[in-house]
């Protein structure tokens, strides 16, 4: 036989193997990094901005027809991938040398080191000496 208790949510009474629907849910709240506070700066905004400029809005994985590319011209899902990733290296979060744009599945490829950082420093000088 089930045992009772009184609810301290609802003053009801309930079995002891249901939850109450007037218990509130806890929060889990993530801790903020220092990482996270750097990417809501007005700064990275702006230089985020300004490597999609100069690589012209497009994935240059993509636009070099590299690693099962799918879009040649590609300019959705855009994102500024740091080669050399913050939690290594957070002197270098706004380098250019350090930034490219890449689409989301070339951006998760270069997450996960399936595309080399040689490669990717190679395509970003490549950039800079046609932008500059």
């Amino acid at each position: 036989m089930a045992r009772l208790k009184s609810c301290c949510y609802c003053g009801r009474v309930h079995s002891t193997n249901i939850v109450c629907p007037k218990k509130p849910i806890k929060k889990v709240f993530k801790k903020i990094t220092e990482k996270d506070k750097f990417r809501s700066t007005k700064a990275w905004q702006i230089k985020r901005e300004d490597i999609k400029r100069r690589d012209r809005y497009m994935c240059q994985i993509c636009i070099r027809d590299l690693y099962n590319t799918q879009r040649k011209i590609n300019s959705r899902n855009l994102s500024v991938h740091h080669i050399v990733p913050l939690e290594e290296d957070y002197d270098l979060r706004e380098e250019d040398n350090n930034l490219i744009t890449l689409c989301e599945y070339h951006h998760h490829l270069a997450e996960k080191n399936n595309i080399k950082r040689d490669e990717l420093i190679t395509i970003v000088e490549e950039q800079m000496k046609n932008f500059y």
